[in-house]
């Protein structure tokens, strides 16, 4: 069985979202999510789906305030 490097990226990105939810800390949940989502941005662009490319970034935009800006919270 081959997958493309295209199908590989997709794979990745749904494995770190998967496992984003296996932490109980929501630090280590939003770092990792982020993880996810930034390979899915990335696969959004490879596939040139506009809609996968802002749903991620938006979530990677709410991570990076509350892991940046509301850190204390």
């Amino acid at each position: 069985m081959e997958y493309t490097y295209t199908e590989i990226i997709g794979y990745l990105a749904s494995l770190f979202v998967l496992l984003s939810f296996f932490n109980k800390d929501v630090k280590k949940l939003r770092i990792v999510n982020s993880v996810g989502c930034a390979f899915f941005v990335v696969y959004g662009v490879l596939l040139g789906s506009i809609p996968v490319i802002i749903t991620n970034v938006a979530i990677l935009m709410v991570n990076a305030y509350y892991l940046f800006v509301k850190k204390n919270d």
